[in-house]
C-alpha cells in the first residue's frame, strides 16, 4: 500500500502568540487550536501534516530545504515575508508546491506590509482570510499534488 502524501505547516515568527497577540487583527484561535484543525481536514482529504513554528530565519530555511522530500507545503512567513531574500531563494530553489498564508489582509494594513518578497515563488498566496485561509490553502496543496500525481 503506498503511504499517503505529507504536507508540511509551516509558521514564523510571532505566530506562536497567536490568540495573545492582536486579537483584533489575528483572533483568539491560537496556534495549536489550527494545526489541530489542519491535521484534521488532512486526515479528511488523504494527506498527512506535519506542523512547525520557528522564530528564527535560517531554521525556516531549513525546514523549506528539507520540504524537497514531501509532496506539499502550507507557509506563513510572517514579517518574513515582507524581508526575507534568504526565504524567498529557499522557496524557489526546492520544487515542492508551497501555498503562502497570511491571517490578516497584508494589501489593507501598514504600506510595508503590502510586499510580498515570498508570494511571487509561491504555488499561491491567500491573505485576509482569517485562519480559514489555512485550510484554503491546504486544500489547494492537496489539488496541486494530485494534478502533479
Amino acid at each position: 500500500m503506498a503511504s499517503r502524501p505529507t504536507v508540511l505547516l509551516l509558521n514564523g515568527p510571532n505566530l506562536n502568540l497567536l490568540g495573545l497577540r492582536d486579537p483584533a487583527q489575528y483572533g483568539t484561535t491560537t496556534l495549536a487550536d489550527i494545526e489541530k484543525r489542519v491535521v484534521e481536514l488532512g486526515d479528511e482529504l488523504g494527506v498527512d501534516v506535519v506542523c512547525a513554528q520557528s522564530n528564527h530565519e535560517g531554521e525556516l530555511v531549513d525546514r523549506i530545504h528539507a520540504a524537497r522530500e514531501l509532496d506539499g507545503v502550507v507557509f506563513n512567513p510572517g514579517a518574513y515575508a515582507h524581508t526575507s531574500i534568504a526565504l524567498r531563494d529557499a522557496i524557489e530553489a526546492v520544487p515542492t508546491p508551497c501555498v503562502e498564508v497570511h491571517i490578516s489582509n497584508i494589501h489593507a494594513r501598514e504600506e510595508f506590509r503590502h510586499t510580498s518578497v515570498t508570494a511571487p515563488v509561491m504555488s499561491g498566496s491567500i491573505s485576509g482570510c482569517g485562519v480559514h485561509g489555512y485550510e484554503l490553502a491546504l486544500r489547494h496543496v492537496v489539488w496541486l499534488i494530485g494534478r502533479r500525481g
